[in-house]
């Protein structure tokens, strides 16, 4: 059996499981927080599977990632130095000094942006926190950002629906392997 095409189907049912929202709530607090898988991997399927929910999982997703933003600003405020170590093994401790500046410049619009790029929001999150940004800010920052985001995936994958589903089952075993291709050779082009 072709490997990405069994993947594609498993995730699929899973998009369609009866607690797949709770599952794509948690997801998406903890992304926000500590965790480094994007929500977006289950709003996608989730929204095509059902594309008649898609606008309320794309709210779900929103208001959790930003319930898991405030914990992490909650972590940078009060427990920096305890996770500190972590940002350090994680790779994150350059994309932290970064954001650092960012938000001496920008603050609202950098969270706002954040919100919606594929940067890992939990750094803003937590950057937020160590500097004390404006909690009603970061919240007004979070929610557009992380909803634009959101909303847009839902929308797009929503208005596919079954065909766009049928059609990537159709391509996805070529898309895999291409992504895999493409992954090892960007690692021996970056390792050497």
């Amino acid at each position: 059996m072709p490997l990405f095409i069994s993947l594609y189907d498993r995730c699929m049912a899973l998009a369609r499981h009866r607690y797949a929202a709770r599952y794509l709530a948690g997801l998406s607090f903890a992304e926000s927080s500590f965790f480094p898988v994007p929500p977006d991997i289950m709003l996608a399927p989730m929204s095509m599977a059902r594309p008649e929910r898609a606008m309320s999982y794309a709210l779900l997703t929103t208001l959790a990632s930003v319930l898991g933003g405030l914990f992490g600003y909650l972590l940078g405020y009060f427990a920096f130095d305890l996770i500190e170590p972590w940002v350090h093994r994680s790779g994150h401790w350059d994309d932290y000094l970064h954001v650092r500046d960012w938000f001496d410049t920008w603050g609202f619009w950098a969270i706002l942006v954040a919100g919606f790029s594929p940067i890992p929001y939990k750094v803003f999150t937590i950057a937020a926190g160590t500097l004390s940004m404006n909690i009603p800010l970061f919240v007004a920052g979070s929610v557009i950002g992380r909803g634009g985001r959101f909303f847009l995936v839902a929308g797009l994958l929503a208005w596919g629906g079954p065909k766009m589903e049928q059609a990537l089952r159709t391509y996805v075993e070529r898309i895999g392997w291409l992504l895999v291709i493409v992954a090892v050779l960007a690692y021996l082009y970056f390792r050497g």
